[in-house]
């Protein structure tokens, strides 16, 4: 008989054979589970590259929080319909109203909005890791919809149209900080080429010469990121899969060598304080993006970052739209790993920035120590293969080189104070006037004796 129909047990001083059956109700209920169960929370396609937009896994939740979701406007279908948002729900149907004002006289209707995204529906739904469980008709709207209040918004926060007297949306600053981080959440997005599509066909006749989607967006986030607009001119015809993934490509440095692989195994680096110990040194580089990090001659050139609540924001839904996304580069994480590499404590933070590499607008040096070294935690990269990698493996060459540490060491001990330079240099006195007065008595000594 089968070992899969039947279990052996041992009752007192005889064995016991029991025949079990398998439940035909419940082989039937799986096998049609097999059949017909499609994943919804995380769909089948969510792994291509053609999927961009992801719900955050619960563990970078349980780390950061809500910083995943948005605060006062929902974009896109995750985060659509909750009561928390409708705030700015309501004003999105005024946007609409306007830009369509202006269209008319180009004969262009709602109507030929709703057209224009229907053939790009099944194209958008592949952007998102979760089904989206609206119809048709509904979906093509909340893009229309959404879509439209984006480009109003960028085009009326850059003087491309009037606003309205007195709109809130526009002249309460509040609200603008806020619009900041909430279009740059990982769940908050749309997909890049519906902002595309409905931009191109509300562009009246005549601004065709005028300024790109591209250099919109760039204009919009410049007042948090602020970049020189020879930098803003050079990336007006950048793209995105959405407004996140846009502004992540803006940063990541066009010279970019690629991922070379080393032989030799990589590790992370020590933290700040110990790699002044072993002779490294830390300063400002003055390249526009702070990705570009060098090292050379043991120092290292890390261009200065402002870490407020909008930037915190935007590396941690970078990191977690790098880590879902297999198809794009993991510049911002391997740049947060980092980051968590040389931050243990917050003497560190208070290092980085007396040294210009860090400027904290977030909170205390402990706080910023903390949002650190949380970016950092449940990450995932080949840090063989990181643009990163040579920085890694030059920076702890240096750090193993015994006579680097041996010098650095002393240096650090005796050197690194007034106060500390004073007493060692009065122990070298004692030193040196202890021997004399050896030498001395021994002389006398010699002296006396002959």
């Amino acid at each position: 008989m089968s070992s899969n129909n039947y279990t052996v047990s041992t009752e007192s001083h005889h064995h016991a054979i029991r025949i079990w059956e398998v439940n035909k109700a419940r082989l039937a209920s799986m096998q049609q589970k097999i059949v017909e169960t499609t994943p919804t929370l995380l769909s089948k396609s969510a792994g291509s590259s053609t999927c961009s937009i992801f719900r955050v896994p619960q563990s970078f939740i349980d780390i950061n929080g809500r910083c995943y979701q948005p605060q006062i406007v929902s974009i896109g279908p995750y985060h659509h319909g909750e009561p928390r948002l409708k705030m700015i729900e309501e004003h999105k149907w005024r946007f609409l109203g306007t830009l369509l004002h202006r269209t008319q006289s180009k004969g262009l209707m709602l109507e030929d909005f709703l057209k224009a995204i229907q053939p790009l529906e099944s194209k958008a739904r592949e952007c998102y890791s979760e089904i989206v469980k609206f119809d048709t008709d509904q979906f093509i709207e909340m893009m229309v919809l959404d879509g439209c209040f984006i480009i109003e918004l960028f085009r009326k926060l850059g003087d491309l149209v009037p606003s309205e007297p007195d709109d809130p949306l526009t002249s309460m600053s509040w609200v603008y900080s806020f619009f900041l981080r909430d279009l740059l959440r990982l769940e908050n997005q749309i997909p890049f080429f519906i902002l595309q599509c409905l931009f191109d066909l509300s562009t009246l006749p005549g601004e065709e010469s005028g300024p790109s989607l591209a250099s919109l967006t760039l204009n919009f986030f410049n007042n948090a990121l602020q970049r020189p607009d020879e930098f803003l001119e050079r990336h007006k015809n950048l793209d995105g899969k959405h407004l996140l993934d846009f502004i992540r490509a803006s940063l990541i440095p066009p010279s970019d060598p690629g991922h070379k692989h080393y032989n030799n195994p990589s590790h992370v680096i020590h933290c700040v304080s110990k790699l002044r110990r072993s002779g490294i040194k830390l300063k400002p580089g003055k390249a526009t993006s702070f990705l570009v990090i060098k090292f050379s001659h043991g120092v290292l050139e890390m261009p200065t970052i402002t870490i407020d609540d909008f930037m915190g924001s935007f590396l941690i839904n970078c990191v977690a739209f790098e880590q879902c996304h297999e198809s794009c580069s993991k510049h911002m994480t391997t740049y947060t790993t980092l980051l968590d590499c040389l931050v243990n404590t917050f003497k560190d933070v208070e290092y980085l920035c007396d040294h210009d590499i860090l400027e904290n607008y977030y909170g205390t040096d402990s706080e910023l120590a903390r949002l650190i070294n949380n970016m950092g935690k449940d990450v995932t990269f080949d840090i063989d293969r990181c643009y990163l990698a040579k920085v890694f493996n030059d920076v702890n060459q240096h750090y193993r080189n015994n006579w680097h540490v041996t010098l650095a060491s002393f240096q650090f001990t005796y050197f690194s104070t007034p106060w500390s330079f004073i007493s060692a240099f009065a122990a070298l006195v004692l030193l040196i006037l202890t021997i004399i007065q050896t030498c001395y008595t021994v002389l006398s000594f010699a002296d006396s004796k002959s």
